[in-house]
């Protein structure tokens, strides 16, 4: 089964701080250990061709400087930005068995109002506890059955990273609710790691 376009999502993250060309988007994903993305530079050009294709960025303005390539910077449209936070609010509110979309979606929270990611989340951990109580469930069945213990390992493992998951995801939100941890509308302090002069505690 295909995953999600991690390339792609980050590109419209990117895109949404401010209007660049594919090398400029290449360095901030290397500057920022956008780890998650892999296949470089060739999975940014395809992924920047796939988005340009479906209307969600535009080309803007090419350039060129000297002997170089002629450079074409892309923004981001209003559909592109839809479907950034419509791709996120997914990869932080439904739990998978490949963890590398989530990994991707919490480094691009930001890129949310903090209501929307804070809903997301509840209904993640909603999710996950409802996962931990079905692995019980299950366990506890196999065990009335007679089956070894060992064999029930692998289910014993999945419990522990679920029940671990939803104990992050709780206090995420914990300090979400308590006001200690909180972001602006200032991407370029989300994404980047840029101080905010308006709330430079954030």
């Amino acid at each position: 089964m295909r995953g999600p376009d991690l390339v792609g999502l980050t590109v419209l993250a990117l895109l949404s701080i401010k209007p660049s060309h594919p090398y400029e988007l290449h360095r901030l994903i290397l500057d920022t250990h956008k780890d998650y993305v892999t296949g470089l530079p060739r999975s940014l050009y395809h992924a920047v061709g796939r988005l340009a294709g479906d209307e969600l960025i535009v080309p803007v303005e090419t350039s060129r400087e000297g002997r170089r390539p002629e450079r074409t910077v892309y923004e981001l449209t209003g559909e592109g930005r839809a479907e950034l936070a419509t791709r996120l609010r997914r990869l932080l509110s439904e739990p998978g068995a490949d963890t590398r979309g989530f990994l991707a979606a919490v480094s691009l929270i930001g890129c949310l109002p903090v209501p929307e990611a804070e809903r997301a989340l509840l209904t993640r951990a909603a999710a996950l506890e409802s996962a931990v109580f079905a692995c019980d469930a299950h366990m506890k069945s196999l065990e009335e059955s007679g089956l070894p213990r060992l064999l029930l390992l692998e289910l014993e493992c999945e419990r522990a990273l679920r029940d671990a998951e939803l104990g992050w995801v709780r206090s995420v939100l914990d300090r979400l609710g308590s006001g200690e941890f909180t972001w602006t509308s200032d991407l370029n302090a989300n994404l980047l790691g840029e101080p905010d002069e308006e709330d430079p505690a954030v």
